[in-house]
């Protein structure tokens, strides 16, 4: 309701001025000022309706490109002697060159708007004339919780985002009927809200949002491309994605394989056989990263801490495999060829 009368006011405004520079007659029949407030209405009206499809940041780009391409069209035509290339008025040319800098620049700057977005303009300088480290927390990391624990280390430098679209995303998982998502959702909430009390990095909420993407991953893309910054998450797929247009991911899963230890055949570790393995007498065991180790010979020692020897290592997608043999085994292997053998008399 609010827009038709704005334009109604615009109409009578565009016929009064109109009618300032013709005054309308209806003895003897003069509408031209009519007509023409008429029409500068419908074509403000259409600029307005073609302008609406634009972006916010094609808009400031474009201004920045027609300020840029002004400067340039006036210092050209201040340097160079137009009046003696042409038989033209002088102000034609000038006007052509206005026109020719002008459109070009402002082609140019709309294209370009991302880069004279308000949160690129804010993000590429920090107070100190440094550039902004922004990471963006996508829903996935934030519920994992490992994050908050990389935080801790002081390995982390930088900013790190929290879209308010995500915080809604955690918000609809915590309020659920489903108790295992409420309680991630819940999780997630903890331990955002741990990260932001910690001194080692700094947290700020972003209210950028993106009305017209629909999809929460797309939204963090486009926001990673306004900040010029980084997305942290653990999620394959938004990986992918994000690296196809062209920006930056930190995986914390990646991160986490990285630093599992580096273990040779042939090395010795201690192992708690969890559970029996797929085949005959294997036992089954994990490291305090999760690595999975398959034990031979090991199935009488579930439940028990063995020594073992590491015999091959399994490069997976999900990470290395152990395998190895029960030095205990061996153990009692040599205990039994060492025992003196009875001979007859």
């Amino acid at each position: 309701m609010g827009t038709w009368i704005l334009r109604t006011v615009l109409i009578l405004l565009s016929i009064v001025f109109a009618a300032l520079v013709w005054p309308i007659s209806l003895q003897p029949l003069d509408l031209r000022g009519l007509g023409a407030g008429l029409a500068a209405a419908a074509l403000i009206m259409a600029l307005e309706y073609l302008l609406r499809a634009l972006e916010l940041d094609a808009l400031l780009g474009g201004l920045a490109g027609l300020l840029i391409g002004g400067a340039a069209a006036g210092l050209v035509s201040a340097l160079l002697p137009l009046e003696g290339f042409t038989s033209l008025p002088s102000f034609a040319i000038k006007g052509f060159v206005f026109l020719l800098f002008g459109y070009t620049w402002m082609a140019i700057g709309s294209m370009r708007g991302d880069r004279f977005s308000l949160a690129s303009l804010r993000s590429a300088w920090s107070e100190g004339g440094q550039r902004q480290n922004y990471k963006i927390l996508d829903t996935s990391v934030i519920i994992d919780g490992r994050i908050a624990d990389v935080c801790e280390t002081g390995f982390l430098d930088g900013t790190l985002v929290a879209p308010q679209f995500v915080l809604r995303e955690l918000q609809y998982i915590a309020d659920s009927q489903d108790g295992l998502k409420r309680n991630r959702g819940r999780k997630g909430l903890e331990i955002l809200q741990r990260i932001k009390k910690g001194p080692d990095v700094k947290v700020i909420i972003s209210e950028a949002d993106f009305p017209d993407i629909k999809d929460v991953d797309m939204k963090l893309i486009e926001l990673a491309k306004q900040l010029n910054g980084k997305i942290i998450t653990n999620d394959f797929n938004l990986n992918k994605v994000a690296e196809l247009r062209g920006v930056q991911v930190l995986n914390i899963n990646v991160l986490a394989n990285s630093l599992k230890p580096v273990v040779l055949p042939g090395e010795s570790m201690k192992v708690f056989i969890l559970k029996e393995g797929k085949e005959a007498n294997q036992g089954v065991g994990y490291l305090d990263d999760g690595t999975m180790v398959v034990v031979d010979n090991a199935k009488k020692h579930i439940g028990r801490n063995v020594d073992i020897t590491v015999t091959s290592v399994l490069q997976t997608t999900a990470g290395k495999m152990f395998f190895g043999k029960s030095d205990a085994a061996d153990e009692a292997a040599a205990q039994i060829d060492q025992r003196p053998r009875r001979t007859g008399a």
